[in-house]
């Protein structure tokens, strides 16, 4: 099957470039990037994709499914098909299931249902320690033959040093890398909100921001110790980024990532205990959502993620202290991404580079490029098309969206896996 992409902007990462182009697939793969106005080639399949913009698919880190355990807030099948319809053709999925995802055969149990169901890419992480608890590591190598791509007890801090540390010096024996959530469990213990004049207000629990700080150093002094590779999950205050830049300047293998919600909202958003707004993290003052954005716009931080977190009304429809954490993100990670564009914050391609490039690159996955020999997962988007979002129309199980009603601006138009369409505007 040949497929000739043409009458596009091609954004390409890697070049950092946005530019009329054409683009060849042959059987799935990239076999040619041409000049604007090229000749179709024979007995191609000729794709007009009216002038928008054809960028590669957004591999998204830290997708929860609730497969196993809790299916009626998310399967594999609903995800993916939210995926698709936000862009995202690559979903890494967490281990923070019930079980958790700490065994070769709960691993393959959830790669069979996601192959079998999932319309886009799903590459599965393991946790770190067994049951996430933080006692005693995984069978880190025996997971990697299964097909893990990362270790990790998700927003579980593992608090003994020892049990870390020798996870760490295992997971570098052999290559693996560790993603961590960089927050001191104790201080941020039973918050809600991040501490100042708003939470004192509202009587609400919160943390300080130093307690993310305070697990970042924690965990890079761990990671100077093994040598390990190592990704912090989320990076959200100001006060966490001279820690991070330190440490790569010095050499250590450390990339980090930040969640969609903490770019673009900011505390005063929870404003009448809105339980929607409600994630782990919580969110942050306006100045270092700015800051975070800075870091995103220079390459200090690397990777911008959904951070889905599908959670039911029962879950959410509660006091502000008692509801549970999270938002879900795959739909909305690219229109909300489009934010940091239109404010001039940010340009397309270095966007790009930490939606769908830096991923890939971290995982050791080929995709996040439109080159030759590179996986035809593309997604062709309109970045100016407005919209209302209703929660109503998304395609995941749990709708915990904080975006519902908002103005938005960016459309998907067509997302393809393989070359094959699996999501096309209607």
């Amino acid at each position: 099957m040949t497929q000739f992409f043409t009458n596009l902007r091609l954004l390409d990462p890697q070049a950092g470039t946005l530019e009329p182009a054409a683009v060849l697939v042959r059987n799935g793969v990239i076999a040619e990037v041409l000049a604007d106005g090229a000749t179709t080639p024979e007995s191609a399949e000729l794709v007009d994709c009216g002038g928008h913009i054809l960028a590669p698919g957004i591999v998204d880190i830290g997708v929860k499914v609730c497969e196993p355990g809790e299916r009626h807030k998310e399967s594999y099948r609903s995800a993916g098909l939210a995926a698709a319809a936000g862009g995202v053709t690559t979903m890494v999925t967490r281990p923070d299931t019930d079980p958790a995802i700490d065994s070769p055969e709960t691993l393959e149990f959830v790669t069979r249902r996601a192959n079998e169901a999932a319309p886009v890419n799903v590459v599965p992480m393991a946790a770190l320690t067994k049951g996430r608890e933080g006692r005693e590591m995984t069978e880190i190598g025996f997971l990697m033959d299964a097909g893990a791509a990362a270790f990790t007890d998700c927003d579980r801090v593992v608090t003994d040093t020892k049990v870390f540390s020798r996870a760490l010096t295992y997971a570098r024996s052999l290559g693996a890398l560790v993603i961590a959530h960089p927050q001191d469990p104790g201080l941020s213990k039973g918050a809600a909100v991040t501490s100042g004049k708003f939470a004192s207000l509202r009587g609400l629990p919160a943390v300080s921001p130093m307690a993310e700080r305070m697990g970042l150093d924690r965990d890079i002094a761990l990671i100077e110790m093994t040598g390990a590779r190592y990704h912090a999950d989320q990076i959200t205050t100001a006060r966490a980024l001279p820690a991070l830049e330190r440490a790569k300047r010095n050499g250590l293998d450390i990339t980090a990532g930040v969640g969609i919600h903490h770019l673009t909202l900011n505390a005063l958003d929870v404003a009448d205990y809105r339980t929607f707004f409600k994630v782990k993290p919580p969110l942050r003052d306006e100045e270092d959502r700015i800051a975070v954005v800075e870091a995103v716009a220079s390459g200090l931080i690397d990777i911008i993620c959904s951070m889905h977190t599908p959670q039911d009304e029962e879950s959410k429809r509660l006091p502000f202290e008692e509801a549970a954490s999270g938002a879900v993100g795959l739909e909305t990670l690219l229109p909300a991404a489009l934010r940091l564009v239109h404010a001039e914050m940010i340009d397309l391609p270095t966007l790009w580079r930490a939606l769908s490039l830096n991923p890939a690159k971290r995982l050791g996955l080929p995709g996040g490029r439109i080159a030759v020999g590179a996986p035809a997962d593309m997604v062709l988007f309109n970045p100016d098309a407005p919209f209302v979002l209703d929660r109503a129309t998304l395609r995941s199980k749990s709708r915990n969206t904080p975006f519902d009603g908002m103005r938005m601006q960016g459309k998907v138009m067509a997302t393809y896996v393989a070359g094959s369409c699996v999501y096309e505007a209607n």
